[in-house]
């Protein structure tokens, strides 16, 4: 009896109308019940309603997920605002209605999906499915596709684009996000990340097509299709030749004593790493053997993002004292991005934050272009590039040697749609970054890549070494020369959106109504920038030079002590940003008084800005 009635209640769900009292509700499961075609996450909407949690279903079912700074990205599970199969499928076939209505010539040139290593049990739900899925919905269509046959780092994706032609591509990959997060990146066919209008035309068409096709959930066709191509031996060979480009001390690497350890977190990155180690005369970096093979749950780890610092690298750095290396490279687990700790004389280690970083590389990639630039080179054909976050330290680099600096917004997708432009228009672009660990050393590929940053750290450590300096001590030589850049980024997280917006609107309206701060506590503000709403106190027409980004807070404030501050939320997590930066000339050269300085303004900047207490925040754990 208690079985039919279990049977009965299952009819019921799938064919009864829905008495959840909320008609747009009762659509969405009853669209979510007929299109699901995954048990798990099927079965996970079938409990919720069994069990009349209808807030839960409204949350999971009646919102869709929004293009951010890295594309689709949300958790793993059952319900239109998530990432699974169906959503997948959604994506993809919007994806093919918008690509199609753009090239004619889209089904000669194809299409390029690559995958990383994250999984949901729970969910039937894998990077790999996903990646088989939007292979498929593609290849029912009679598009040629480019499925890489294994997991493969982000940055191989936009390169594959590039070399193979194709209009587009997709990376299934949440890169360091938490294990329960996945995401859908998508590329354009110039190698860099989708912006606007193409983000909104996408959404758009998904809306149009969300009842998947005949054919959309055939993933067999990855096996059996005549237009599926694996496109792995041929781009990682292109890909490694290309990396020579950036290699200036072959036979100095070869020779080195130096020892690096590499951990790949789990994720795609080490194979490729020892490749790069190899094309540059390397011996292969030592491997933190609990972290080298691919594991969705991170298990070794509290976190997966290496831009943490200490806390999750300890395991590469007690390897790396018991192996006698001196550096530690830490590639993200899709290995778009690079943390880099040196051991110091004290003993300690020295983790570099991504700003740190960027001062080396650039200063490592202008002193390679000079050495080995052509005789009728132009410096003022050089570029460097990065985020409005991030450093200022190439710009005094680049107003001292000569070249061009130039800002983005916030995301990697900005810069490599910038690069794009240079290079049509004959530029040379050495490097770019944001300050979350994110670098581009050369233009072989136009998004953040931390594959080849780590073998441009481990060169440069090797020059280096020939001279018997560190990577610390030439840092210090190079804000000696161009001026001290004292940078502290942190977070806080907030999980109420109605909080965030409320926080960013006060600043907005301080003091009276459409009236931004003049203070921060007792340091006086001299410009502030809004690049939500498009207002820049320091222009003339007191607008913003960079575009106008609405669906993102961001305000930063330019002081009078030379500090300039950023308050920002994030395009991929619930997360309250900030971003601090000292930008001293040459000749103050005090740093313990920058830092101090730096320190009050931050305690500052929180205290009358944020509101922790009052706004319910939770601090960055440390």
């Amino acid at each position: 009896m208690a079985e039919n009635a279990e049977g009965d209640l299952n009819s019921n769900l799938l064919h009864a109308p829905y008495r959840t009292g909320d008609p747009q509700l009762d659509t969405a499961v009853a669209q979510w019940l007929r299109w699901d075609k995954n048990p798990k996450t099927k079965e996970q909407i079938e409990n919720l309603l069994r069990n009349g949690m209808n807030k839960e279903l409204r949350d999971r079912l009646c919102c869709r997920m929004t293009f951010g700074t890295a594309g689709l990205r949300s958790a793993m599970g059952a319900g239109f605002c998530y990432i699974n199969d169906l959503t997948v499928i959604q994506s993809t076939q919007g994806m093919y209605k918008y690509l199609e209505r753009c090239f004619s010539d889209f089904k000669q040139r194809g299409f390029v999906v690559g995958y990383d290593t994250r999984g949901q049990v729970t969910s039937s739900c894998s990077s790999q499915r996903l990646a088989k899925l939007t292979a498929a919905v593609l290849l029912a269509k009679d598009v040629p596709v480019y499925l890489f046959s294994r997991y493969v780092p982000t940055p191989f994706v936009p390169y594959a684009v590039q070399e193979l032609k194709a209009v587009a591509g997709v990376m299934i990959t949440a890169s360091h996000n938490r294990k329960e997060d996945n995401g859908y990146k998508v590329y354009w066919e110039t190698g860099a990340q989708i912006t606007s209008p193409h983000d909104k035309e996408i959404l758009k068409c998904i809306e149009e097509c969300v009842e998947p096709w005949n054919g959309s959930w055939n993933d067999n066709l990855v096996d059996t299709s005549p237009l599926k191509k694996d496109p792995l031996q041929d781009i990682c060979k292109r890909y490694m030749e290309d990396l020579k480009k950036i290699c200036f001390y072959r036979e100095l690497n070869s020779k080195t004593t130096l020892k690096f350890v590499h951990t790949s977190f789990h994720g795609v990155g080490h194979d490729y790493v020892q490749l790069a180690f190899q094309v540059f005369g390397f011996k292969p970096p030592i491997p933190v053997p609990e972290q080298k093979d691919p594991d969705p749950d991170f298990s070794t780890v509290k976190c997966p993002n290496p831009e943490e610092g200490e806390s999750v690298l300890e395991l590469s750095l007690r390897l790396a004292e018991r192996e006698n290396a001196r550096i530690v490279l830490a590639t993200d687990p899709d290995a778009d991005r690079l943390a880099v700790a040196e051991l110091q004389e004290n003993g300690r280690w020295k983790v570099f934050t991504g700003n740190e970083l960027a001062a080396l590389f650039g200063w490592w990639m202008f002193d390679c272009w000079k050495k080995n630039k052509p005789r009728n080179a132009d410096v003022k054909n050089v570029y460097m590039l990065a985020t409005t976050v991030s450093s200022k330290i190439l710009k005094a680099i680049a107003l001292e040697e000569g070249f061009h600096f130039e800002e983005t917004l916030p995301g990697f997708k900005w810069i490599g749609s910038r690069i794009k432009d240079l290079l049509e228009n004959g530029k040379e672009v050495l490097f770019a970054f944001e300050e979350s660990i994110g670098f581009l050393c050369g233009t072989s590929v136009l998004d953040k890549d931390g594959v080849s940053a780590a073998v441009v750290v481990a060169e440069m450590a090797s020059y280096l070494e020939t001279m018997n300096i560190t990577l610390m001590e030439q840092l210090i030589k190079v804000y000696e020369k161009y001026g001290y850049h004292m940078s502290k980024t942190s977070y806080f997280l907030c999980y109420d959106p109605p909080t965030i917006k409320s926080i960013f609107e006060r600043l907005r309206n301080f003091d009276s109504p459409k009236e931004y701060p003049k203070f921060c506590g007792t340091f006086a503000i001299l410009h502030i920038r809004d690049v939500t709403t498009g207002y820049d106190s320091s222009q003339p027409n007191k607008k913003s030079v960079l575009p106008v980004s609405k669906n993102s807070q961001m305000i930063t404030f330019t002081f009078q002590n030379g500090c300039v501050a950023t308050l920002r939320t994030s395009g991929t997590e619930p997360k309250i940003k900030y971003y601090a930066e000292m930008c001293a000339s040459p000749d103050q050269s005090d740093t313990a008084l920058l830092e101090e300085e730096l320190k009050k303004l931050i305690e500052a900047l929180i205290k009358n800005f944020l509101e922790p207490s009052k706004n319910g925040l939770i601090w960055r754990s440390v």
